[in-house]
């Protein structure tokens, strides 16, 4: 499956649902069934991973330490926001209001390609996250990419 990348804002209606780019649809697999899951993700925004990504997340998550009270934690927080939502016939997805709110998402969202899920995100929020960066693009990329 060819990741998701790019960018977009949309409108919200007043039932909390988000179109989903016509290209981000289009990199999702059949297994995927037009169907992702949403979640709490991390700065203030919402994961929405396709499905067969998702049961990836679900293994991973499956295989944590029941033990280890971070584990449980961790596996309490994610899968607690998590819900199944279904692309409908304009491609859209509804988000449901905790994560909503969660996000402060009012009457307008972006959505960003992050390569294995999509993310949502109030666009001003978004503006406050980059300017709040320590580093810029150049320093960041060379410390992540090592280049």
């Amino acid at each position: 499956m060819p990741g998701f990348k790019g960018q977009a804002t949309y409108s919200v209606d007043p039932k909390g649902r988000i179109a989903i780019p016509s290209r981000m649809r289009a990199c999702m697999s059949l297994e995927a069934q037009n169907t992702f899951v949403t979640t709490r993700g991390f700065e203030q925004c919402v994961f929405a991973y396709p499905l067969d990504e998702w049961l990836k997340i679900e293994d991973q998550i499956a295989s944590l330490n029941p033990y280890d009270r971070k584990h449980r934690a961790f596996k309490r927080q994610f899968m607690m926001w998590a819900e199944e939502v279904a692309l409908d016939s304009k491609g859209r997805i509804a988000l449901q209001r905790p994560l909503i709110e969660y996000a402060g998402i009012e009457k307008k969202t972006l959505v960003l390609g992050s390569q294995r899920h999509i993310e949502i995100w109030h666009p001003e929020r978004f503006d406050e996250y980059l300017n709040a960066e320590e580093s810029d693009y150049e320093t960041l990329a060379a410390e992540v990419m090592g280049i």
